[in-house]
């Protein structure tokens, strides 16, 4: 399989902070092809309750994707960044993600399998702000692609 099997359950240190800014999120609403105002402007966010802009849904995927990396790039776990195909990925938000807010994300390593000669790799990412409060849960599941 190439990957170390023992990886699984093991939880890495929290990567260091995250913050979110308003042009990171027009930005990556941009990229989705999303026109909602509340992206952009924090008056329409404002209106809706929200402290300032709120990002997309979807933006978890930068914190994850930093946190995830610890994972890949551990030696210990025997992943080939060149063998990675993305498997799968699904949210639960506990809150929107704001401008302004610091996050940090710590990855946990749930499981380690072996599908059809590939190893499949399924993390479970908890975002939270730098004081603590669950933001955002990404879980997660990469294949390292087998054979030669």
């Amino acid at each position: 399989m190439g990957v170390n099997p023992d990886i699984a359950g093991r939880t890495y240190p929290p990567g260091p902070v995250y913050e979110v800014g308003r042009e990171k999120i027009a930005e990556f609403a941009r990229a989705i092809g999303s026109d909602d105002p509340v992206h952009r402007d924090p008056e329409a966010a404002r209106a809706l309750g929200y402290p300032d802009v709120i990002a997309p849904p979807t933006f978890a995927i930068i914190v994850a994707m930093g946190a995830e990396a610890a994972v890949v790039q551990d030696p210990e776990s025997g992943i080939d960044y060149s063998r990675v195909v993305h498997g799968e990925e699904r949210f639960t938000h506990h809150r929107p993600i704001v401008a302004g807010d610091r996050l940090v994300a710590t990855v946990n390593v749930d499981g380690v399998r072996e599908a059809g000669g590939h190893a499949m790799v399924t993390t479970r990412v908890e975002i939270a702000s730098e004081g603590g409060e669950p933001v955002s849960t990404a879980a997660s599941t990469i294949v390292v692609r087998g054979g030669q």
